[in-house]
């Protein structure tokens, strides 16, 4: 079977397989889901092992398509199309519980669309109810505008979203493409965010998670994971830095396989997702580990100035 899904929760996450979720990660597999009481309720041991024991791959935000190709005892083998990756030259893999995703129609999503630019943003009924909180990045069609108020089209039918939390574009990605200087004001605003293995939201990200994101924010549309970033984009040398600029880092002192990515901030500081038990921060890469197994640098951003 291969079917395309929409996801209908306001995070889905990806799992390694359907044996991956424990019986304390409940409220990470309902419907519906609850994702801060999921966290908060983990420890640092509980929530090392999601990256550890290889628990989680990714995550997928509401309204965002995937491919289904098989179910299993109520969970669905996906591919989720616009995150690049090794692993599928379709999309990224993983299992996601079955109740997270409703069926599409065969039929393409048309612009223009409102894509979610507040950390996050309400989801109301027709009637003004709240339904759902939505994450940053959050991309849905628009219905019509009303107002103060955007009618978009959701996996559970008509709902809106208030203007002032949206930007509105052409298709599922920005339109204006910001500069480097851009992707790093995007990150700031998450500066404290508690790391999350595989986390692609508000909630949490990873060390890649969160270079895709801030690159998506600004028009950039870049491959899921660390390893691929680094093969993509245009390269830099390590005395040509300028803001924006993706940094990878690589064991054995830079020889080695690549484990991390952060942004470039300039100033000789990057901005990034650390690991679990750290939050977003930016620090000074003179004198610490990640001088040493700083290798390689790539840039995905463009000079042109007519980001909005």
């Amino acid at each position: 079977m291969k079917i395309k899904a929409a996801v209908n929760v306001p995070v889905a996450t990806v799992w390694t397989s359907p044996e991956s979720a424990r019986g304390l990660d409940a409220a990470a597999v309902s419907n519906p889901v609850n994702i801060k009481k999921w966290l908060d309720s983990l420890t640092h041991e509980t929530r090392l092992a999601l990256c550890d024991e290889n628990r989680i791959q990714s995550q997928a935000l509401f309204g965002q398509e995937v491919l289904v190709l098989e179910e299993k005892e109520g969970w669905s083998h996906v591919i989720v199309l616009d995150q690049a990756s090794s692993k599928d030259e379709r999309g990224y893999p993983g299992w996601v519980p079955a109740v997270q995703l409703s069926k599409k129609d065969t039929q393409t999503e048309t612009g223009p669309f409102a894509i979610v630019t507040s950390k996050f943003a309400d989801l109301f009924t027709e009637e003004g109810e709240k339904e759902l909180e939505l994450s940053f990045l959050t991309s849905l069609p628009i219905e019509r505008e009303d107002g103060n108020r955007v009618m978009v089209r959701t996996p559970l039918g008509l709902h809106y979203l208030e203007r002032e939390n949206v930007c509105v574009s052409s298709g599922a990605v920005k339109d204006g493409r910001g500069n480097g200087v851009d992707i790093v004001k995007s990150g700031e605003a998450f500066l404290d965010l508690p790391y999350l293995w595989g986390g692609m939201s508000s909630y949490g990200f990873d060390c890649s998670g969160f270079s895709y994101s801030m690159c998506k924010a600004n028009g950039y549309v870049i491959p899921r994971d660390a390893g691929d970033q680094a093969k993509k984009g245009e390269d830099i040398t390590l005395d040509d830095l300028k803001p924006g600029d993706l940094l990878f880092f690589a064991y054995e002192e830079g020889k080695g396989s690549i484990h991390h990515v952060g942004i470039y901030y300039g100033d000789g500081q990057m901005i990034h997702s650390p690991n679990t038990g750290k939050t977003i921060e930016i620090i000074t890469l003179e004198g610490t580990y990640y001088e040493k197994e700083l290798c390689a640098a790539r840039r995905y951003w463009q000079e042109t100035g007519d980001a909005s």
